[in-house]
């Protein structure tokens, strides 16, 4: 069993940055892909930004590269995801995700509550 809880949403301005993280409970944090999607009211939830095990790679989303930066911490069990330069469409519910068998599936087995992020103009 995996229990995922994230942190660090906010209100924050254009242009603005904000940090959240993600603490996964679980045995071999190492081998989990993990990562991020979000959900904005009325839309589809999307992938944003994540770590795959089995191919030891990190994606992002073309919407967010160049403004995002995902970080993985092995020793303290957790995910961060910097975001700098944030936009109003970057408003939403943002979720952690991870599969501890460490595939390529972005279907995540396991996710946290999410954290509110709003971006107003």
């Amino acid at each position: 069993q995996v229990q995922l809880v994230e942190s660090g949403g906010g209100v924050v301005q254009t242009g603005g940055s904000l940090r959240l993280s993600c603490v996964a409970s679980g045995r071999s944090f190492r081998r989990y892909s993990i990562g991020w999607f979000r959900q904005a009211p009325g839309k589809e939830r999307e992938f944003v930004a994540g770590y795959n095990w089995a191919g030891g790679t990190t994606r992002y989303a073309n919407s967010v590269k160049g403004r995002f930066t995902f970080v993985k911490d092995d020793a303290k069990n957790t995910v961060f995801l910097q975001m700098n330069n944030l936009k109003p469409e970057d408003t939403a519910t943002y979720y952690c995700g991870a599969d501890p068998d460490g595939s390529t599936s972005l279907n995540y087995p396991y996710w946290g509550p999410g954290t509110q992020v709003t971006v107003f103009a």
